[in-house]
């Protein structure tokens, strides 16, 4: 299966959806499928697609948007899921005048990243709490489906045993969801201008480096997150949910 193809395609305006199962992880094992997804926003979710994402047998989202975003655009569907449940990560507003070309991309998602590290950490614990107590598939999604939910999918893949390298290239692939959310545009809101370049791009390289420091600040992933008030037996229940058990 080609990095590409793991996008789903919708006739609604969904772009980044798609399955994190099948990755591989370092002792042998992988991610299992059809239990985990990440996405961008499932507003635009249209009953066009209804019969197509009932497939996935999704029966718990975790919106990570803030309750503004809730406001003004809306929630998922009812029907798309059992279980809705909103854990907004209250990281600082991104502001345009922190981004220098000189500096660039890497660097300023870099901060963005640990800033929602530190000031979201309890929120970041709730929402891989409710991933581990879900019952069926989950999705997880904010707006564009990279920064927020490429922090809390990031976190649980490393738990879930990912190499660096593997978790960074699922991040990278959200650049894709990007070009066919540009295409999209291009077409139906032709007069929005283009993206700021660290809102068009997902480099591998911040994935990596954010958690390499974030080890170095904390000693591991595991111990920021009990840190932060995740519970032992949630990351034991994350990995029995999401790792194949190896024979």
């Amino acid at each position: 299966m080609s990095e590409r193809s793991r996008l789903v395609d919708f006739d609604s305006p969904l772009f980044n959806f798609r399955d994190v199962g099948g990755l591989a992880t370092t002792d042998g094992g992988e991610v299992r499928r059809g239990v985990l997804f990440r996405s961008d926003t499932l507003t635009a979710l249209g009953e066009a697609d209804r019969e197509r994402f009932a497939r996935f047998g999704v029966r718990t989202v975790i919106d990570l948007r803030h309750p503004v975003e809730l406001e003004r655009f809306g929630r998922a569907p009812a029907w798309c899921c059992e279980d809705w449940h909103n854990v907004p990560l209250n990281n600082p507003v991104w502001r345009a005048e922190d981004y220098s070309a000189e500096a660039g991309v890497v660097a300023f998602l870099l901060a963005r990243y640990h800033e929602t590290a530190e000031h979201a950490a309890a929120d970041i614990a709730r929402a891989i709490a409710l991933i581990a107590a879900a019952e069926g598939p989950v999705v997880v999604h904010c707006w564009g489906g990279r920064d927020r939910t490429g922090v809390v999918i990031a976190l649980v893949l490393e738990l879930a045993g990912v190499s660096d390298a593997d978790i960074a290239a699922d991040y990278e692939l959200t650049e894709q969801g990007m070009e066919r959310y540009l295409a999209w545009q291009r077409q139906h809101r032709p007069d929005k201008g283009p993206l700021e370049p660290y809102l068009a791009s997902t480099p591998a390289e911040v994935m990596r480096t954010f958690l390499a420091q974030l080890r170095e600040r904390h000693g591991s992933v595991r111990a920021y997150l009990t840190g932060a008030g995740l519970p032992e037996q949630s990351i034991d229940a994350l990995r029995s949910r999401v790792r194949e058990q190896r024979p």
